[in-house]
Order: C-alpha cells, then structure tokens, then sequence
C-alpha cells in the first residue's frame, strides 16, 4: 500500500492541508494514521474530479442528471432548475459530467471473502454487471448503492474491512434506493458514470465513452 502526507496529498490535489482534512471527514480520502493518507484514495478522487476539478452539483441535482440522461423526469428538480439543468447538459462534455456528478454518493472500497459477493449484491443496487454491456469482462467485484443510513451495518453484516484496492465498492446516497434503482435499470448512465472513475484505463474509458454517446444522442 502506498502512502502520502497530509502535505503531499494537498500538493497533488491543490488544496491546503485543512481542505484535506475536511475530505478525509467527509469520506472523500482514507486517514491511515497520523498524518498520513491512502495514495490510492487521493488517486481516486482526482479520478472522480477530472481533470478541471468541476464544482460537484448537490446530490439532487447530480441524481437529476441522471435521470433526464436516462430519460425519466426527475420530479425532486424544480421544474426551472429542470431546464437550467438541461441546457447545461447539452452543453457538457463526459469528463465535465463526471466532475459534477459525483454529489450523487460517497465511495468506500473493501475487501472481504470471496463469498461475500452474492450476499452483498442482494443487498445494495448493483450497476457492477451493467459493465458487461458496455464491453467489459464479467468479474466478481462488486458496485453498489446503499442507503447512507445504512452503510455502517452492512460492512458489519459482511465483516468487510477498507481497502482502496478491495473488490466492493458501497456508494452511501441519501437518494432513496427505490429511485436507484429505476434509474440502474434505466439504461448504462449510471453504471458508466461509476465506471469513469475508475482508476483502470479500460473502466474508465468504457464508462467515458458511454456517458458520451448518451450527452451526444441528449443534444439531438
């Protein structure tokens, strides 16, 4: 496992060191120890900014871009912020999208055993396998969405344990689950914006080029 400082992690980030402090509070990088911090965890949020580090939309809004990309209403977006949104949206490139969207939840990454798959995916909306339609090959790792509420109690449940590089990844949202998962059964919008932020050259590209045909046929 590689290693930063507090001060390292601000450089590579470019913010101050209380900025990353308030990340590590907030879930967005993994505190180790006294000062120091998860190299990985610093990579996967530069990965989930993009490259202009874009201002996140609230988890409303950014749930709200999910949906019209997929093609439902997103009634919990006041009809003008609707069309605000919209016209910024037709106007937005993937990466751009990525960036903005990441209000929607907060990642944690485990590792358990191997047998803790199946289980978890019953409990949590699953946009792991949506990764297949998009051309990538079926693994046993698992991503998906869980009740912010309920996070604590199935890494209990499950005896997983952090790890940046661990297989199941938990995405803590205050959206209710039952929108989740209309909106995962919807289309590959929101499989493919998790799979951008991913640090694999290949995810990330399957999930960026998704998110772009989708913006690109929005605009039509």
């Amino acid at each position: 496992m590689e290693l930063v400082t507090v001060g390292d992690a601000a450089t590579r980030l470019g913010v101050s060191t209380r900025q990353v402090q308030h990340l590590v509070a907030a879930g967005a990088l993994r505190f180790l120890a006294r000062g120091v911090i998860d190299a990985m965890s610093v990579e996967r949020y530069l990965a989930s900014r993009g490259s202009h580090r874009w201002r996140p939309w609230s988890g409303p809004t950014s749930w709200g871009a999910v949906a019209l990309l997929s093609g439902r209403d997103a009634g919990w977006v006041g009809t003008s912020q609707r069309s605000r949104l919209r016209g910024q949206l037709r106007a937005m490139a993937a990466e751009e999208l990525v960036g903005r969207a990441r209000g929607r939840a907060v990642a944690s990454r485990y590792t358990g055993h191997s047998s803790t798959a199946g289980r978890l995916r019953g409990q949590v909306v699953d946009t792991s396998r949506a990764g297949e339609t998009l051309g990538l090959t079926a693994t046993g790792a698992v991503d998906g969405y869980v009740a912010a509420g309920e996070l604590d109690a199935i890494v209990a449940r499950h005896g997983l344990v952090p790890d940046e590089a661990g297989p199941f990844t938990l995405r803590a949202t205050d959206m209710p689950l039952d929108v989740v998962a209309e909106l995962e059964d919807a289309g590959p919008v929101l499989a493919a914006l998790d799979l951008a932020e991913s640090l694999d050259v290949r995810e990330r590209r399957a999930g960026l080029d998704a998110l772009t045909s989708t913006l690109d046929r929005f605009r039509d």
